[in-house]
């Protein structure tokens, strides 16, 4: 028996709610898996995949996904992942309003820009959080940005590269779920 596709655009079938579920669970274990590797976080690179395909729905991946990594590392610094994917959510979310009328090739280097903006703001986003916690004043705060610098630079490198592969991931993924709104 299939499920037929939602009469309203935000509403979810169970079917996608658990394809949800299984993707933040491959998210988690990739983050896991890459976390000893400088830079390297295939989380963007799903995140703006499943916000090309889903779009608002999206965010249920990605609550679901912070959810598990509150759970896998259950630490008052995972705050920020509360808030911190938003940007590149917010920012796919606008590619995807593009996606139709620029041409393949620069979607992808959009997708590559976009993914290595987001890794190198990384710090910048997790920032705020990191002051408050610490009692920091802006100065302070700036130095901690700045001496973060390599390792967002790192993230944004890497970022960029795996950015090549959101627009063939999402292409698959429309493959596989005929009932994407894209």
């Amino acid at each position: 028996m299939t499920s037929k596709p939602p009469k309203d655009r935000l509403s979810v079938t169970t079917a996608r709610l658990v394809l949800f579920a299984m993707l933040a669970a491959m998210m988690i274990a990739l983050q896991v898996t890459t976390t000893a590797l400088p830079g390297v976080q295939i989380t963007g690179v799903m995140i703006a995949t499943v916000t090309l395909v889903y779009r608002k729905r999206a965010l249920i991946l990605i609550y679901v996904y912070v959810l598990l990594y509150f759970l896998y590392f259950p630490t008052l610094w995972s705050v920020p992942y509360v808030y911190i994917w938003l940007p590149l959510w917010c920012a796919f979310m606008i590619a995807a309003r593009l996606e139709r009328r620029l041409p393949k090739a620069a979607m992808v280097v959009l997708c590559m820009i976009l993914c290595a903006l987001h890794g190198l703001s990384f710090g910048v986003f997790y920032a705020p959080f990191q002051a408050a916690i610490m009692g920091w004043n802006f100065d302070k705060t700036m130095l901690w940005i700045k001496a973060g610098l390599p390792f967002d630079f790192a993230h944004a490198v890497n970022n960029f590269a795996m950015g090549a592969l959101i627009m063939p991931l999402s292409a698959l993924m429309r493959k596989l779920d005929k009932n994407s709104p894209a």
